[in-house]
Parts: C-alpha cells; sequence; structure tokens
C-alpha cells in the first residue's frame, strides 16, 4: 500500500494510511492484531455496514463518553439515519463537565426533539454517556422510548479500572481550581450534582425499554458494573472505546431494536 497520490494525504486520508500501513507492518512481524483499530474499520466504509434498524422518524439522540464529544459518535449517527431515525446532537463537546449542568442541557435538545417529532426518543449512550443516558430516563421517561447503553458504569459511576483514576483525578483537579467546564472532586458528594446522584439511584421506569451492552474484555469500566438489574444484559466481544464503532455491535443493536 503506498502514500495517496497527490504528495501530502488529507488529515483523514492520512491517519487511515498511517494506521493502515502500522497494521501492515504489526501482521508481518507477528503482532496481535489492535482490536479498537479493528472495530474502527469495520464501520468507517457505509458500503459494509450492516442492516440498519428501521424507524419512522422516531428522535434519537447519542450521548459520548468521557473525555469524548458527539463526533466520535458520528458514524453510529448516519447509521440510524440511514434507517430513518432523526439524530439530535447531544451538544456535548468533550464530556467532562459536572453531570448536572451536562444532563439538564441534553435534556432541553431531547425534549425539543420529542415534541416537534411527536415520538419518544432512542438514547444510545456510551460509557460515562450511557450513566447520563439512566439519569434522563430516570428523571424524564415522557421522553425516552429506549436507552440502549454501552460499557457504562450503571451500577456504580466509579467502578472503573485503576488506569483510569490518572485522568479522572486530573479532569477533577482542574475543576477543584475552578477551571470552567470540568468536574471537580465535590461533585462526588456536593451540592452541584446532587439531583443527578439522587436519580442515578433511583428506578428505573418500567415503561422504558432498557438495553446494556457489555465487554468482559472492557478495559475501562468494569464490567460488572453495567449489569444493571432493570437492563436486558447483552454481553458483546469489544474494547470498550470501540463499542460505538463495531460492526458487531451495530448488528446486534439493529437485531434488538428492530424485534421491540
Amino acid at each position: 500500500m503506498g502514500m495517496p497520490l497527490g504528495g501530502f494525504p488529507t488529515l483523514v486520508g492520512g491517519a487511515r494510511w498511517l494506521a493502515d500501513e502500522a497494521t501492515s507492518l504489526g501482521r508481518a512481524l507477528g503482532l496481535p492484531p489492535n482490536r479498537l483499530y479493528e472495530e474502527w474499520v469495520s464501520t468507517r466504509d457505509p458500503e459494509t455496514w450492516p442492516e440498519a434498524p428501521v424507524s419512522e422518524g422516531r428522535p434519537a439522540m447519542l450521548i459520548p463518553g468521557f473525555l469524548a464529544g458527539d463526533p466520535s459518535l458520528a458514524p453510529m449517527a448516519r447509521w440510524l439515519k440511514s434507517g430513518g431515525y432523526e439524530l439530535t446532537r447531544s451538544g456535548v463537546r468533550w464530556n467532562v463537565d459536572c453531570m448536572q449542568p451536562t444532563v439538564e442541557s441534553i435534556e432541553a435538545r431531547l425534549e425539543a426533539a420529542v415534541e416537534q417529532a411527536g415520538q419518544k426518543a432512542l438514547i444510545v449512550g456510551q460509557s460515562r454517556g450511557g450513566a447520563m443516558g439512566r439519569v434522563i430516563a430516570v428523571r424524564r421517561p415522557d421522553l425516552v422510548d429506549t436507552l440502549v447503553t454501552l460499557g457504562s458504569p450503571l451500577r456504580d459511576q466509579t467502578d472503573v479500572h485503576p488506569r483510569v483514576w490518572f485522568s479522572i483525578g486530573l479532569i477533577g483537579g482542574l475543576g477543584s481550581l475552578g477551571i470552567p467546564g470540568f468536574l471537580s472532586h465535590s461533585c462526588a458528594g456536593g451540592d452541584c450534582c446532587r439531583e443527578t446522584r439522587l436519580a442515578f439511584g433511583r428506578p428505573f421506569p418500567k415503561d422504558v425499554r432498557f438495553i446494556s451492552f457489555y465487554s468482559r474484555g472492557d478495559s475501562i469500566v468494569r464490567f460488572q458494573s453495567c449489569l444493571d438489574g432493570a437492563a436486558e444484559q447483552i454481553e458483546i466481544e469489544s474494547s470498550h472505546l470501540g463499542m460505538g464503532l463495531d460492526s458487531a455491535v451495530w448488528e446486534r443493536m439493529a437485531g434488538e431494536l428492530q424485534a421491540a
């Protein structure tokens, strides 16, 4: 495989070329495959996407995980849109703010989309985004038809592998210093997120469908924390970061949503 024609590759084309070249080299050296890369490759070409679930204009919102924004789930958004869903952005640019203001902002966007469509929405949340989706469904079951979570800490938001604590501590430290837009250490027990903490612990509404995808190979969130008793628990083989890009997850999700 050679360098794209034209001298300098485009940003996207260059990233793909470098990733493909690195993967080819790794295979030649007998190195184990990079799961996240393979998951990304599985959905980068729309021609190879699995059949999308069919919807007649139901609103849908995708909520990204910690340290991620809406672009991280853009391919899935386009896939759902191809099946007839009306996508509304969560507005999350980088999911590091306190949960309370983030949830309130998402709720306002979701409420407007539901009112316009005249139908309750599908929410898909990855990691922290799924925990937020659970809070929204508890607070506003009138807005949510189905909640799908991908590797989300649903039983305990802090139930993550030790290697993740450095990044959480760093972000929390910035927030504690008063830098706006960052969660702080007081979010765990202070007044800023009290309402959402209470909602997170309340029983899930019985009239909202709840599907939790989890992977025993998740190296970020401990899979046991994804096993919310109110959810339909579906085990998959996927990396934590790649769940939103994995064609196998999309295919399983489509089957579950279509069967509803």
